[in-house]
């Protein structure tokens, strides 16, 4: 049984933009279904050519490229409401490939009516723009963290801003949310080795900063964390929902 987008779990937060009548109207349309994927599924691979794009409607993933040498770049990290094949959908094939780190719903959406959405509904047009640009942002944050700070200070980060975007959807309780990936993808994403990403870890945990263990990750103080980070506690930008 699909979830009708009039009925959305996600739209009830305040993280994402309501939709207007007409966008809701069109999203009924647009919608053509959904998919239930196993963890270490991928959903897209670098190089292909997806007919279909899709938005997370539980569960979470990674986005990462191989690199010549085998190895793994995780560029971001996959939440609920996040909107993923566009490059697929615009640029003829995807340049980075997704998997999910946990049991996955997707809202399916036909590729070939993306150019419909440009034509027709340019308010919706705008919003994929807009989702677009917050993840090159992401992706600058990212970069600009691994060349500035310290290890700690990099995984302090990642964390921090991991735990801020599942607390806005609602996957908060008691400053715990769940935390399905690996360390490795932590490693992965912040340009670090295993052994090194698991000692910041442990050194985080043991002056009760922050607590990642069976699949969950605990903060007890939000700001002490960020302090740590070097950087100030955000406050996530409403966004819209595809």
């Amino acid at each position: 049984m699909t979830t009708p987008c009039d009925k959305c779990p996600l739209r009830r937060c305040e993280y994402f933009l309501p939709f207007t009548d007409e966008e809701l109207a069109f999203m009924l349309r647009f919608k053509s279904g959904e998919l239930t994927v196993d963890p270490g599924t991928t959903v897209l691979m670098e190089g292909s050519n997806s007919p279909q794009v899709f938005t997370v409607l539980s569960g979470m993933g990674t986005r990462y490229k191989t690199l010549e040498d085998g190895s793994r770049q995780v560029i971001n990290f996959l939440f609920p409401g996040d909107f993923i094949g566009l490059q697929a959908g615009i640029m003829g094939e995807m340049k980075h490939s997704v998997e999910s780190s946990a049991p996955m719903v997707l809202c399916v959406f036909n590729r070939s009516d993306l150019w419909d959405v440009f034509k027709a509904h340019p308010s919706r047009a705008y919003d994929l723009t807009w989702i677009a640009a917050v993840e090159e942002h992401f992706l600058g944050e990212s970069l600009a963290a691994m060349g500035q700070g310290t290890a700690s200070q990099r995984v302090a980060w990642a964390l921090l801003r991991i735990h801020q975007r599942l607390r806005v959807v609602g996957l908060e309780k008691a400053g715990v949310v769940p935390l399905p990936f690996r360390q490795q993808d932590l490693a992965d994403a912040l340009g670090l080795s295993l052994v090194h990403t698991n000692k910041t870890l442990m050194a985080l945990r043991r002056s009760g900063l922050a607590r990642w263990s069976d699949g969950s990750l605990a903060i007890a103080d939000r700001a002490k964390l960020a302090a740590y980070a070097g950087s100030a506690p955000e406050l996530l930008e409403k966004r819209p929902l595809m």
